[in-house]
């Protein structure tokens, strides 16, 4: 009885092909060999076509070399430089994307994919694709390949065209001799005569032809190395797969977050404020046995009034921590109560239908009351009006609510002025919503927020 004979798995890397004896009897020697010869002439049209990018600095080397002392302190040094530098910022992009959209297919050839570019997908407009292009790191370093792929090219060429005119010279040495008529030929490192001294090193062509096979395949695997590392970003699953981690952590912590605001404002009401609510009648009642108009029932009623005043103190802070309306009635009264709180006269358009969820409603009205906050401290404004509605979302997606508050004061409010609202983007944006701002000077000033009504992770037990 025989068993059955296994056969070995044909390698499926190149460099695993560069490790195995059979290498000669695969297909990697000659697509690493069909890649090499690819490079030289992508590295060649690359030269050419980048040449006008880089001839200012080109011109700025030579000068250097050949009078350095009197180009040092020049003005047109130092404009050529400027004008080289500006050249590469604004038309290296324009070459090295297509050569790493080329690159990237080439490396089919010499390893396994897939090849994902790492580029990111620009919004609608050629300003916005410009902007993403020229500020995403896998554009520069793809212009960073290109400024390597050429000598990569030249290394290539000279390495296998050696390795070929030498394979070429020996096997055609007897015919070179021949030829020569008894004068001397040089074949590599020695010399011959007749085609009876060249025979013997004809047997080195197929050598030298192995050995270029193997360098191919060497220069092949470290070019793939190169372009991997800089033209190669990480796969889209991946991607996704770290930003649905990051989505929900993000989720978990808001979460967090919102249950601490709602133990401390539960803490507050229940605790400290009515106790303060106890002390204040408490003082109240002993007043009743105090001669009134005497020292000690100014005294209490001084401390009674204090008591109260650090009730309604205590009453704000716990409205602002979680308001107590917003919990009971939802988005719509809390929006109201907001409107009647406010020194300016404003006008609530609340179209809800049902209720959001809680971190929904929570960030909307913190969105809405600190813009009241800074309409009533910066714009001077005699009329706000706050708008909140909910639209259906696409087919698979959450409804959208959308909060907007509109003044008429004199405008001109910037993110960045200390008005709080960097603060309030960053909280739209913690909920995956987006916030805009539209604030001409002289007014109105515009406050838009999108927030998706989706679900997050349940409230985590402490």
């Amino acid at each position: 009885m025989t068993s059955p004979r296994t056969t070995k798995a044909p390698p499926r890397t190149l460099l695993a092909a560069l490790l195995s004896p059979r290498f000669l009897l695969t297909a990697w020697p000659w697509r690493a060999l069909a890649h090499s010869a690819n490079t030289m002439f992508v590295g060649l049209a690359v030269a050419v076509v980048a040449m006008p990018v880089y001839l200012p600095w080109t011109l700025i080397g030579g000068m250097l070399l050949k009078r350095p002392w009197d180009t040092l302190s020049t003005g047109p040094m130092a404009a050529g430089f400027l004008g080289g530098l500006a050249m590469v910022v604004v038309f290296s992009p324009l070459i090295a994307l297509p050569l790493g959209a080329l690159e990237r297919r080439r490396l089919a050839l010499v390893t396994r994919g897939p090849f994902p570019g790492g580029h990111r997908v620009p919004e609608p407009g050629l300003w916005a694709w410009i902007r993403t292009r020229s500020t995403e790191g896998a554009t520069w370093r793809e212009i960073g390949y290109m400024v390597l792929l050429i000598p990569v090219a030249l290394l290539t060429c000279v390495v296998l065209g050696s390795l070929f005119s030498a394979a070429m010279v020996f096997a055609a040495g007897p015919l070179l001799a021949d030829e020569a008529r008894g004068a001397q030929v040089a074949l590599g490192l020695v010399t011959i005569t007749s085609s009876a001294e060249a025979v013997p090193y004809t047997l080195l062509a197929p050598v030298a032809l192995v050995a270029l096979l193997y360098a191919s395949a060497i220069l092949a695997q470290v070019h793939a190395v190169i372009a991997r590392a800089l033209l190669v970003g990480p796969p889209k699953d991946e991607l996704r797969a770290e930003l649905s981690q990051v989505t929900q952590s993000r989720a978990r912590l808001v979460n967090a977050f919102e249950y601490e605001r709602r133990r401390i404002e539960r803490d507050l009401h229940d605790g400290a404020q009515q106790r303060l609510v106890a002390l204040s009648v408490d003082l109240g009642l002993a007043r009743l046995d105090l001669e009134e108009g005497g020292e000690a029932d100014r005294r209490v009623a001084a401390a009674q009034a204090n008591a109260d005043e650090l009730i309604d103190e205590l009453r704000e802070l716990v409205r602002g921590i979680h308001p107590r309306v917003l919990t009971d009635r939802g988005l719509t009264a809390a929006l109201e109560e907001l409107a009647d709180r406010c020194p300016v006269p404003t006008r609530v358009d609340a179209r809800i239908p049902g209720r959001p969820p809680a971190h929904v409603e929570g960030t909307a009205y913190f969105v809405v009351a600190e813009a009241l906050t800074n309409v009533s401290k910066h714009t001077g404004a005699a009329a706000v009006t706050v708008h909140a509605s909910t639209s259906p979302g696409a087919p698979g997606l959450p409804d959208t609510l959308l909060v907007e508050v509109t003044d008429d004061g004199e405008g001109g409010a910037e993110p960045g002025n200390g008005s709080g609202l960097t603060g309030l983007k960053d909280r739209v944006a913690v909920m995956g919503g987006t916030m805009e701002l539209s604030s001409p000077v002289g007014g109105p000033t515009r406050i838009r927020v999108e927030l998706p009504c989706g679900p997050i992770p349940p409230t985590p037990l402490f």
